[in-house]
């Protein structure tokens, strides 16, 4: 049969079932295919001159189309601000109280004017917003504190009480306050010391008996704001102080990158996992952490030689291996294959043998013996990509900042380029890093594939293929072939033949990788699985 591809028109690649029979040739044709369809990076958008023009466009607006915004702390607090403003002009309360009525009703405005009018005062007997005093004094009163017992003027500057009226003088108060914030988030509920009464201990109050530790009781009361708002989320990276105000809209995307750059799914707060969904990464989690399956103690962190057996830890993002002298042997990281002639092994083996001999319950302990061990063997087979992947991208993003920080400076001394004109560099690793994600995640999508699919499978591992082998090729690009360039003794005319190779790469990689996750997203339904028995 013919193989005809049509990368510019097709979501997805339809084979016949004998294909697979020669993963080597296919990759081989997709070679060509590719030079083919992208000859028009080296003509249309690349002069064969020194001269290469890139957009001075710098503009780092948000783009309109974009359905979240991230809020720095001030941006917060002012939108916590202004809840609380339109709060107290509602109610006519005092800006203390509406600050501590909505974090009662988790800083829903029209929770709180609801309910309030709906019934005020049982609203204020809840939260302890008492219309008067519950006790009062003279200010020329001798009271006694009913903490430390010492007696102080009632008006003087060391009494202090809440809307009750119950006075204590201030070095209770203070130490009552450290105390409640010291025990956490427990503080906004705040109420008076006097054990029989609930009247509402307010920020204001807080604020004129504390110093330092007004701002961690700021800080409990800006996360409480964030917490209680649906629209709106912490980054989840560590020490991350970023949050993300998220418009729904009937979006299909939850993907959000943070100003920390760290992506992660606003649906279910993981990292982002283009293209599968948040059930196939909350099973897959939860399977990595069993301890019954602990991939990283049967992984290890190296592999041995295939020639002199000596261990080998991977230590870039590449795999293609090279043995230390005197050895020399160079293979694959995944399969241990030679890498001479070496394509791609991201096929699973589903082959396997059973025991056939007359003796039923051997047959029985064989079989459950072998499914156990298949059982074992596929899930590892998975999670080492998917592992692997992620080490991949954690080297990719050290590269990308060794190249923002250091290399694209000494290249363009070297090469005679501006750093504008180096900007396909810092592309291409941006490529490498948004393409090891998506590629670690397929590996999640393929463990889940059911066996009796096989038609589904190998359709996946087809397009899985080529997009990896791509990948490959152009992190290999950007790894080692920048080498030679960066420390040249000066310009190489060979410089822009490597430029017009990893721009082309770039897009190629993009393009496969983008026809991968638009299948995969779709759960291959819109291919006609039958069509792979025709020809």
């Amino acid at each position: 049969m013919d193989k005809k591809r049509n990368l510019k028109g097709d979501n997805y690649i339809v084979i016949s079932s004998d294909e697979e029979s020669d993963r080597s040739e296919c990759f081989e044709e997709e070679d060509d295919a590719v030079d083919d369809e992208f000859a028009f990076v080296q003509e249309d958008n690349i002069d064969n001159t020194d001269h290469y023009e890139f957009s001075e466009n710098t503009d780092s607006s948000p783009d309109p189309n974009q359905n979240y915004a991230i809020l720095k702390e001030e941006e917060i607090r002012q939108l916590q601000e202004e809840d609380i403003t339109t709060v107290s002009t509602i109610l006519s309360i005092p800006k203390s109280a509406a600050c501590f009525l909505l974090s009662h009703f988790n800083w829903s405005v029209g929770k709180v004017s609801e309910d309030w009018f709906a019934d005020e005062d049982r609203v204020r007997e809840k939260v302890g917003l008492l219309r008067n005093p519950v006790v009062s004094f003279h200010p020329t009163d001798l009271i006694t504190c009913s903490i430390c017992f010492d007696d102080h003027q009632y008006g003087s500057k060391d009494v202090f009480f809440a809307v009750c009226g119950h006075p204590f003088c201030r070095d209770c108060w203070t130490g009552y306050i450290k105390s409640a914030i010291d025990e956490g988030p427990a503080c906004l509920m705040l109420r008076c010391p006097e054990p029989s009464c609930k009247a509402a201990v307010g920020p204001d109050l807080i604020e004129g008996l504390t110093t330092g530790d007004h701002e961690r009781y700021k800080s409990f009361l800006l996360r409480s704001y964030v917490e209680g708002r649906r629209e709106i989320k912490w980054c989840p990276a560590p020490d991350c102080k970023y949050a993300v105000k998220f418009n729904a809209g009937g979006t299909k995307s939850y993907d959000v990158s943070c100003l920390c750059l760290y992506g992660f799914c606003w649906n279910c707060s993981e990292e982002i996992h283009r293209p599968v969904n948040c059930k196939t990464v909350e099973n897959w989690i939860l399977k990595n952490k069993d301890d019954s399956l602990n991939a990283q103690w049967i992984l290890g962190n190296t592999k041995p030689c295939p020639k002199c057996k000596k261990p080998i830890e991977k230590n870039q993002g590449c795999n293609h291996m090279t043995c230390l002298n005197p050895c020399r042997y160079e293979f694959c990281w995944y399969c241990l294959e030679k890498y001479t002639g070496h394509r791609c092994c991201n096929g699973y083996n589903r082959a396997t043998g059973e025991y056939t001999g007359a003796d039923t319950d051997k047959v029985e302990a064989g079989r459950d013996k072998k499914r156990a061990k298949r059982y074992v063997e596929k899930y590892l087979h998975y999670y080492e990509r998917w592992a692997n992947n992620l080490s991949s991208k954690k080297k990719a993003m050290e590269d990308l900042h060794n190249v923002q920080s250091t290399d694209i400076m000494k290249l363009a001394a070297i090469q005679c380029q501006s750093e504008l004109q180096l900007k396909f560099i810092v592309e291409a690793w941006q490529q490498i890093i948004e393409c090891r994600q998506v590629l670690r995640w397929t590996y999640a999508y393929g463990y889940y594939i059911p066996e009796n699919e096989e038609l589904k499978i190998q359709l996946f591992e087809h397009l899985q293929g080529h997009a990896e082998f791509s990948l490959e090729r152009l992190h290999k690009c950007a790894e080692s072939e920048m080498k030679e360039f960066l420390f040249a003794k000066g310009p190489l005319e060979s410089f822009q033949d490597f430029r017009i190779k990893l721009v082309r790469l770039t897009k190629v990689t993009a393009s496969y990788f983008e026809k991968l996750v638009r299948a995969l997203e779709n759960d291959l339904s819109e291919l006609d699985i039958q069509g792979i028995h025709r020809s």
